[in-house]
């Protein structure tokens, strides 16, 4: 049974308030408030977060009970402050490091389990077990890729951290099955590292919302949703729109999202395509659960990943695949998410490579045959039921062998 946990994660903090880009801390949170564990929070705002100070949180269920700040990140503000844009930083690393030992040191506790959200912070809780203050140690990889840098030295930084990490933490929850065979190959010694246990992002139950009348589903209606970076591929999707229109006229594109690249530069693009009538975009959405009632009413679900060669996402668990499920959208996605193949697999789904013309002719098939729709969608709906973020845990602590019933 796990009476209490520790978990060193991050999150973005935006106008005083932790956005929904975080690492994984409101299923955290709900999944260990119902098996009634007592936990405390350590999370690092990454670079190009407006805050960069470290907040310790301590919770009951999931009400939070007290709040500190760390003394660490405050005497860090003036080098943390003028290094804090959108890249790595050792100096927050470095903060992250070291909170965990004033947090320890301020609340002196046992934990039953330490959880670290990438290596930094797992490496602290490996340490803390050999003090004997963490019992068993999770490293938690949200993210990973064997070409994370550009520089060598940075990349092999990385590499040498996350191999720490998969050699001397007690358990690692992998989100996608791609991501230590990955390991493996970037040199990982297998007989050294723990085996993975899969636990792939998952959802609310709230989220698993499909609509229950077909005919409240809006006709030839697309939906992004997600963040503008160039691996996530909108501008494909834009593209594809005018062939498209050409031949079903009233078909509309619904973005929800932002950040990376300016939605200006979208729009101008759709508007320099004569589309810019049939590409809506509605703004950003933090709230997930309100994310996914927003979504369920269109047809299908588009995530144009593009094949960018040292790109995450090959190897990542695509949470926006499984928001688009949940919703009961049919998904049209690309080659690149290991999540991709699965759902073609299971039917509930079409994978197509990363140009607009591919995007076009799966769009169009979909649009064009109600019976072929309304099989992805049952498919859909059928895949998203059990996906949520309790049985996802609770199938990680079976195989760790731990009740916690």
């Amino acid at each position: 049974m796990v009476k209490s946990v520790l978990i060193g994660t991050f999150s973005v903090w935006k106008n005083e308030k932790r956005t929904a880009i975080n690492g994984m801390i409101e299923p955290l949170l709900s999944y260990f408030a119902k098996i009634k564990s007592e936990v405390n929070l350590i999370d690092g705002p990454p670079p190009g977060s407006d805050s960069v100070t470290t907040k310790f949180e301590q919770y009951e269920g999931e009400k939070i009970q007290s709040k500190q700040t760390s003394w660490i990140s405050l005497f860090m503000y003036p080098l943390l402050n003028t290094t804090n844009n959108n890249e790595t930083k050792l100096s927050f690393k470095l903060r992250d490091f070291l909170s965990v030992f004033e947090y320890l040191a301020r609340n002196p506790q046992r934990y039953d389990l330490f959880i670290g959200l990438e290596s930094v912070f797992t490496i602290a809780g490996i340490l803390l077990k050999r003090l004997g203050l963490a019992r068993n140690v999770v490293y938690y990889v949200s993210d990973y890729s064997p070409n994370r840098y550009n520089q060598r030295f940075l990349n092999n930084i990385y590499l040498t951290l996350d191999r720490f990490c998969c050699y001397n933490a007690d358990y690692i929850w992998d989100v996608s099955p791609a991501m230590h065979p990955a390991r493996i190959k970037a040199g990982l010694d297998e007989k050294k590292s723990k085996n993975p246990i899969l636990v792939p992002n998952a959802l609310f139950p709230e989220q698993i919302c499909p609509l229950k009348n077909e005919d409240d589903i809006e006709p030839f209606s697309l939906v992004f949703a997600g963040t503008f970076g160039p691996e996530n591929g909108l501008p494909i999707i834009i593209q594809a729109m005018p062939s498209i229109i050409d031949k079903l006229p009233k078909t509309k594109l619904h973005v929800f999202g932002g950040g990376h690249t300016p939605q200006q530069d979208l729009e101008q693009l759709a508007e320099k395509l004569n589309v810019g009538k049939h590409v809506i975009f509605h703004g950003f959405i933090s709230d997930a659960r309100e994310l996914s009632g927003k979504i369920n009413r269109y047809m299908v679900g588009v995530a144009p990943y593009a094949g960018i060669p040292d790109s995450a996402r090959w190897y990542a668990d695509a949470t926006k695949l499984r928001l688009y499920m949940g919703a009961g959208l049919p998904i049209i996605t690309t080659h690149v998410p290991p999540l991709g193949k699965e759902i073609e697999k299971y039917g509930a789904g079409v994978v197509s490579n990363d140009s607009p013309e591919a995007f076009s002719e799966a769009i169009l098939k979909i649009f064009s045959d109600k019976n072929t729709h309304r099989h992805l969608r049952e498919k859909t709906i059928s895949y998203a039921k059990p996906n949520t973020w309790e049985n996802s845990y609770a199938n990680a602590f079976k195989q760790m062998g731990t009740s916690n019933d």
